[in-house]
């Protein structure tokens, strides 16, 4: 839809306004408990960066962060005009973007822009800021983490810190990700989970088993602030798809 939308430059800013004041209405109006910042903060008193990692499906919910960090903040998102459209709408919160997309062994011709923006990403952490990765995303499976996680925490140093976002009220559609459309006037729930270290070298097997272990916390932290926020959805979880290292 924002890629049809994209395709003109008024529509665009008016669908930017649109979303916007929708995300804004969400964040706002909800009231957020932050469980075990502990965590986040035993890993900035480090003084290096931090992957904050969160399910794309969750999205909405990730704006309303920037209020609990004075560190930067940035996001990864589309270099093309779907990508400007969401970057204009949360432009009211304190976020900077990194316009990129990952290597695609499909789309060779695009893999310099993934270069690109994953040493954007390792500039930001070595300056000590805070990153948003959605380790799922931008084409899924959705809830099943990528391996280009685990490559930013190796090369860069900087610590994974899963993090599940929920919301009481809201439905999640039939996307690929089970997006969740918010609604305002609930009750939302952040909470963060022990961070997870990738050390510079490891072979694929351990490479592995710490892409397991960043699925694992991530769908344990999710489901914890699901609880917490008191969402039910109709949809089973995709537990079965995981493997428990």
């Amino acid at each position: 839809m924002l890629k049809k939308l994209a395709k003109s430059a008024f529509v665009a800013r008016i669908a930017a306004s649109l979303i916007g004041a929708y995300i804004r209405l969400v964040n706002e109006t909800t009231r957020w408990k932050l469980v075990n910042r502990e965590y986040f903060d035993d890993a900035a008193a480090e003084g290096k960066g931090v992957i904050v990692a969160f399910w794309h499906g969750r999205l909405l919910l990730s704006p309303r962060l920037c209020r609990e960090t004075e560190r930067q903040i940035y996001m990864l998102i589309s270099a093309h005009r779907d990508g400007e459209i969401i970057a204009n709408a949360v432009k009211s919160y304190d976020l900077e973007f990194i316009r990129g997309s990952a290597a695609n062994p499909k789309k060779p011709g695009k893999n310099k822009q993934g270069a690109s923006a994953v040493a954007q990403i390792l500039v930001a952490l070595e300056q000590g800021n805070v990153v948003g990765v959605t380790p799922d995303g931008p084409r899924g499976p959705g809830e099943l983490v990528q391996p280009g996680i685990i490559k930013l925490a190796q090369l860069s140093g900087a610590p994974i810190m899963p993090t599940g976002l929920s919301i009481k009220g809201g439905k999640r559609l039939s996307t690929w990700d089970r997006f969740i459309l918010a609604t305002p006037f609930s009750r939302g729930c952040y909470v963060a989970g022990p961070i997870i270290r990738v050390p510079p070298e490891n072979d694929a097997e351990t490479l592995e088993q710490l892409r397991q272990k960043v699925e694992n916390a991530l769908a344990s932290v999710t489901m914890e602030a699901d609880r917490l926020a008191g969402r039910k959805d109709e949809m089973p979880p995709q537990d079965d798809r995981r493997v428990t290292s």
